[in-house]
């Protein structure tokens, strides 16, 4: 079977991330520059090849100083590490969505994830592109890549949780 290059839709995908603060409330992120490809054999997913790249200087929490607090060297330090990368290793088919296995690079650190992609299925656009879509889903601790920051609660607990859950909805389009 024919190899298939698909790339990025960046018009019709988000990538999110959400965080407890307080320990009583969710903060949502994304990341508004980012760019990914996947090669696969003809359109079936399994054992495919997936490369993601994030700007840091693109995140967006809707609150200018928290995005500058995440871009500053007690996060992401976005003036040395510009960007997120991910890269897969295992693709595997789990009923009709993958499990995808690969390495993240964070700041320098690169750990294995274990990563849920949902199928949305494939459709040809009114121009004649034909798309795939995926909602991903995860979770990692940011500490496992030197995301360390935090402050204690005079009542317990801390500012910022260690778990950070991924959400992306993702449309990639097939290349000719």
């Amino acid at each position: 079977m024919a190899t298939t290059k698909w790339t990025l839709d960046p018009t019709h995908s988000e990538l999110q991330f959400k965080v407890k603060h307080l320990m009583i409330t969710t903060v949502t992120g994304s990341l508004k520059s980012f760019s990914a490809e996947l090669t696969s054999e003809g359109d079936e997913f399994e054992n495919a090849e997936i490369s993601f790249k994030g700007d840091i200087g693109s995140i967006d929490t809707g609150n200018t100083d928290r995005d500058n607090h995440l871009k500053s060297g007690d996060f992401f330090d976005a003036e040395k590490f510009a960007h997120i990368e991910f890269k897969s290793s295992s693709v595997e088919k789990d009923g009709g969505d993958y499990t995808v296995k690969g390495d993240l690079t964070i700041k320098g650190e690169t750990k294995p994830v274990k990563l849920t992609a949902e199928f949305g299925g494939i459709a040809t656009d009114p121009w004649g592109n034909t798309k795939a879509g995926f909602t991903l889903s995860g979770k990692i601790n940011r500490s496992d890549f030197g995301l360390t920051w935090n402050a204690a609660l005079e009542t317990g607990g801390v500012m910022v949780s260690e778990e950070v859950r991924i959400l992306g909805e993702l449309q990639f389009v097939k290349q000719a």
